[in-house]
């Protein structure tokens, strides 16, 4: 065997590492005696060749070495974690073979070998010994980080560079120390005072998490001294009370008082738990800095605040033009067993990199107990950290032990920092336990009775961390005292105050800051007294829009029969044929932006409409470059966005949600791509839309486009499920319609936009009657008048009819289609555009004229368990606005909405129609 080459100053390490580099990729590539030496050196024996010996030996020993040193480094890097003493309770982590030298090859006499600068990153020459207490000490101390998943090089080194060369310690000044205590004993002495005080009585407290109370706090003043001046944040409810009153600002005397309840006529109806509640205010950092904190509400649906939340911050972005995130920021903090288990939170992960609902990353907090409720992690789930799902965002994440308070004060510092850099997610792991059960009136013991009689001996975190500051002499004992004495007088203080003074006022609505001038034009409650604003647009103006969200700019080659669609776009501007459904909306968002209103629709296939009637972004055929017509309407303009969103209802509609919160004077919308998969949000419609102003005082004015309409495509593509709407809808909580004509959908969406009621707006919207060529508005009925709840029945006046239909949506071209056919000119159609709120003056307008003795009859798709009937008949009983004696023609009641068969169903439909026209 030859050597590669006589000179041994070739055959450097350098060299070796090359030619090995080469060898790893393909064997084949290598000469025939490197190749050899490779094979034999991981075959653990000495080379063949003693020439090859003699020149590459020393060299090539080196090169192994450090190979399985690198080797080694990087199974610390990948899988350090696994052996970090994350559990406050003190059972040691599984071993990790992984990280033995011996796994490697590397035995006791490698120990003191010297090894290059770098080896560990930042980090200069040092013996094989100390790397190896480097390395421990920065990944299995009290922190274990998952980072060698992410992709990006940079990622990965830029984090080694701000972990190996301090051993992940942050170096706090004694001003640090003594806040980082004083925080910990506020989260101490508030969960044993409200235990004291309020016996039984639940408040979800913190206890064996009070870490989380310096935590954030850290948070909130490395965000000030990063720029950012709104933090919203997502939390469920157990330690709520505790960031209430130690962040928030909120008075312990007015949680007391919620305790107390002593007036059980404050809200009969309305309301929510103590611990379900939010809150916002202004926090001045150690620096003199504001940033506004706004804790969202949230309902008992854990993880279903936070698409709300970042939906909160994107808006509160967009408002200020800050695209990258550098001003608001989201922190949701997440429990272990809701965090693994709720599919929300896989949604909401999902949305962290799309354009439309990016916010420059969040920061996500998971308090992990250890335990969901009674379930343990062997059942709650099936990977080893709950913090799994996290990954597919490669986002890294520190695992912490919750009771080395200067651990959880270094990662958060490190998290926040990463985030500012790279503009994405982190993820905090807090490993705690629960001292008490799921609430203080649960018996843990029942279940995991070995668990609890380990945390029944352990301390309050903050003991061991004024042990650690009083052997650092960092702190006194006396100093430490006075800082619990000074807490608890205050809360006996505020205790005192709470029996003294009268009730306090409901919560204030959560409001990021900058918006409170914005809100004070809008209002909730009943919608009597409202004023209706006048929804025309100039004749000229109208037209001039409409041309413009066809307008395509010079060499863009449109779809060659999008060309066709937007020529006879061009003929509606001309007034030469009226406006179809397309056109209208089309002409809705146009000019609510050029009336200065933001305009934000998402949802599945936005952009083209599912039924593609939509366009909104055009596709060059020949280069696949996007233009975005309704970005480019005129100067002036208010932004037009209109988005695709990914396949998720309930993350994508908790976003809009919170969006409207934080956009009132927006017109905020979200698509389903068929009405009937709103169901999958049904969450947010439940807990948030429909409830959240009786419970929080919250307003949205969130519109939902619900496509719906039984045309033989089966049980899951015809309804929107309308009767869930008017089941939730009381004391005018929300605004339910389907407009019959483009005119009345823009009147209807401009009206939304315009008023300063904010409701959400639900809008059963068309298929098939997209196309219809009966549903279509003239010009003129845009320039002109306002939405109107009730059509009258111009072809038949009142006096003459002698059987009235009332109907909505597309089934009214049906009955009109049959009543011409049958020559009825005596059966008035009467259109429901509203369905909720609806006045009888409403009602009994469009029925002018119409005799008392006339049969009124409602005509519906829905079986007649489903759609409006069975609200209608709850809301006006027997007779129609107290005068028509109605009843109703439905299909047969039914458990599912439609047949799945295209014939069964135009059979259905046929004898719909036929039997609304007999006499009977």
């Amino acid at each position: 065997m030859i050597p590669p080459t006589d000179d041994p100053g070739i055959a450097s390490l350098g060299y070796a590492d090359e030619v090995y580099e080469l060898y790893r990729r393909d064997p084949a590539s290598v000469p025939d005696d490197w190749r050899a030496w490779f094979q034999a050196v991981e075959r653990g024996r000495d080379a063949p060749d003693p020439v090859l010996d003699r020149v590459c030996l020393p060299h090539v020993e080196f090169a192994t070495r450090q190979l399985r040193v690198d080797q080694l480094v990087r199974a610390y890097r990948m899988r350090g974690h696994r052996a970090a003493a994350l559990d406050p309770l003190g059972r040691p982590p599984a071993a990790v073979p992984d990280l033995e030298p011996a796994a490697w090859g590397l035995g006791p006499a490698d120990l003191d070998a010297v090894l290059p600068a770098g080896t560990l990153t930042g980090v200069g020459e040092l013996t094989l010994r100390r790397a190896i207490e480097r390395l421990r000490e920065t990944y299995c101390r009290s922190i274990g980080v998952e980072f060698m998943h992410i992709d990006d090089a940079s990622e990965r080194q830029w984090l080694q560079a701000r972990m190996e060369p301090s051993a992940n310690r942050l170096a706090l000044s004694h001003e640090e120390q003594l806040r980082i205590l004083t925080r910990l004993t506020d989260a101490v002495i508030f969960e044993e005072f409200v235990q004291r005080r309020f016996v039984g009585a639940k408040s979800f407290s913190l206890e064996g998490a009070e870490s989380l109370i310096p935590l954030l706090d850290l948070a909130f003043e490395r965000a000030g001294a990063q720029g950012i001046v709104d933090v919203v944040i997502g939390m469920a409810h157990r330690g709520r009370l505790n960031v209430l009153v130690n962040l928030l600002g909120k008075r312990p005397h007015v949680i007391f008082h919620e305790f107390e309840e002593v007036d059980g006529e404050l809200h009969l109806g309305s309301g929510d738990v103590k611990y379900h509640l939010g809150r916002h205010g202004d926090w001045v950092t150690s620096t003199g800095r504001s940033v506004h904190l706004a804790l969202c509400f949230n309902p008992s649906h854990l993880e279903f605040v936070n698409p709300v939340a970042l939906g909160l911050v994107r808006a509160r972005q967009d408002r200020s033009g800050d695209a990258g995130g550098a001003s608001s920021l989201g922190i949701l903090v997440h429990g272990d067993a809701a965090f693994a288990g709720e599919g929300i939170v896989q949604e909401t992960l999902n949305l962290a990199g799309l354009a439309a609902y990016r916010t420059g990353g969040t920061l996500h907090v998971m308090v992990n107990n250890q335990i969901g409720f009674t379930t343990e992690p062997a059942q709650g789930r099936s990977s080893p950290y709950a913090t799994d799902v996290a990954k597919l965002l490669q986002a890294p994440v520190f695992h912490v032990n919750g009771e080395d308070a200067e651990a959880v004060a270094q990662v958060v510092s490190l998290a926040l920092e990463f985030r500012r850099e790279f503009h994405r997610d982190v993820v905090l792991d807090m490993y705690a336990f629960r001292r008490r059960g799921h609430n203080e009136t649960d018996e843990p013991s029942f279940t995991q009775p070995l668990l609890y009689a380990a945390i029944r001996k352990r301390p309050p975190v903050r003991e061991a961390y004024l042990k650690r500051l009083l052997a650092l002499g960092e702190v006194t004992a006396e100093q430490a005292s006075a800082i619990e004495r000074r807490r608890r007088a205050e809360l006996e203080r505020e205790f005192e105050r709470s029996h003294a003074d009268a009730p306090p006022d409901p919560p204030e609505p959560v409001r990021p800051g900058g918006l409170a001038e914005v809100w004070c034009r809008f209002r909730g409650g009943p919608e009597a007294g409202v004023p209706e604003p006048d929804t025309g647009v100039d004749r000229a103006a109208a037209a001039a829009l409409l041309e413009a969200t066809v307008r395509a700019p010079d060499g863009f080659h449109v779809h060659e029969k999008l060309r066709k669609i937007h020529e006879a776009r061009r003929a509606m501007a001309r007034g030469e044929t009226p406006l179809d459904w397309a056109a209208g909306e089309a002409l809705a968002f146009a000019s609510v932006a050029m009336d200065g209103h933001r305009v934000r629709l998402t949802g599945q296939d936005t952009e083209r409409g599912t039924f593609s009637h939509r366009h909104a972004v055009l596709h060059d055929v020949e280069t696949g470059a996007t233009w975005e017509p309704f970005a480019h309407l005129a100067p002036g303009q208010a932004p037009v966005e209109i988005r695709n969103s990914p396949l998720s209802e309930a993350g994508c509609l908790g976003f809009e949600y919170g969006y409207s919160l934080s956009a009132p004077d927006a017109l905020v919308a979200w698509e389903a791509q068929f009405g009937d998969f709103a169901n999958a949000a049904q969450v947010i419609i439940d807990q948030f839309l429909a409830a959240s102003e009786v419970k929080w005082g919250m307003l949205s004015g969130l519109v939902l486009l619900l496509p719906h309409g039984f045309e033989g495509m089966g049980p899951e593509h015809s309804s929107a499920r309308l009767e869930r709407f008017l089941m939730l809808a009381v004391g005018d909580n929300l605004q339910v319609a389907q407009p019959s004509t483009p005119a009345q959908l823009f009147h209807l969406l401009r009206r939304q936009a315009l008023r300063t009621w904010r409701k959400p707006l639900i809008v059963l919207t068309p298929k098939s009657m997209l196309r219809h060529p009966r549903a279509v508005s003239p010009l003129d009925e845009f320039t002109t008048g306002r939405f109107r709840r009730v059509l009258g029945d111009p072809r038949v006046p009142g006096p003459r009819a002698r059987r009235v239909l009332l109907v909505a949506g597309k089934l009214y071209y049906d009955l009109a289609a049959e009543r011409e056919a049958r020559g009825r000119d005596d059966v008035a159609l009467v259109r429901l555009e509203q369905f909720y709120p609806l006045p009888d003056a409403e009602i009994l307008e469009a029925m002018g004229g119409v005799p008392d003795g006339v049969p009124v009859r409602w005509v519906q798709e829905e079986p007649g368990n489903m759609g409006a009937w069975p609200h209608l008949r709850l809301r006006f009983g027997e007779r129609l606005a107290g005068r028509w004696a109605w009843s109703a023609i439905h299909r047969d009641e039914s458990s599912s909405p439609a047949t799945g068969s295209a014939a069964s169903h135009k059979l259905e439909q046929r004898r719909l129609v036929e039997r609304a026209f007999e006499d009977r």
